[in-house]
């Protein structure tokens, strides 16, 4: 049975990305659990001269999980080095789905935090 708690705090910036600023779409989730703190970021729907673009190969959504900046005793943003691995789909082909993104997100949030409650640090090195 899961025991240890996990805190959950929405954030209204994009997690990660070089060119975030120009997505239309993004979450940002700090999961916090003990020492650990992991942050699932989720961006898209990229818009760029008036067009929508991917973000990546063949996809216009994307989701990522990492730990958060130990440097960062304040917003505790991502360590860009420190990527967390998940299991739960990452990637949207869709130009047009936002609420796919959404639910996309949710689930790697759910993923993590369950882990989290079952006592993963995610160590680098697992």
């Amino acid at each position: 049975m899961s025991s240890k708690k996990v805190k959950r705090t929405e954030r209204g910036w994009a997690g990660h990305f070089c060119c975030s600023y120009k997505c239309l779409f993004h979450r940002n989730t700090l999961l916090e659990c003990g020492d650990v703190k992991i942050v699932v970021s989720t961006v898209g729907f990229m818009k760029y001269k008036n067009r929508i673009e991917t973000i990546g190969h063949k996809r216009y959504f994307e989701t990522m999980a990492f730990h958060s900046d130990p440097a960062d005793e304040r917003y505790y943003d991502i360590d860009v080095t420190r990527q967390v691995t998940f299991s739960s789909p990452w990637a949207i082909s869709e130009v047009d789905a936002d609420d796919k993104a959404n639910d996309m997100h949710e689930a790697v949030v759910k993923e993590i935090t369950k882990r989290l409650r079952n006592g993963e640090v995610f160590n680098e090195n697992d």
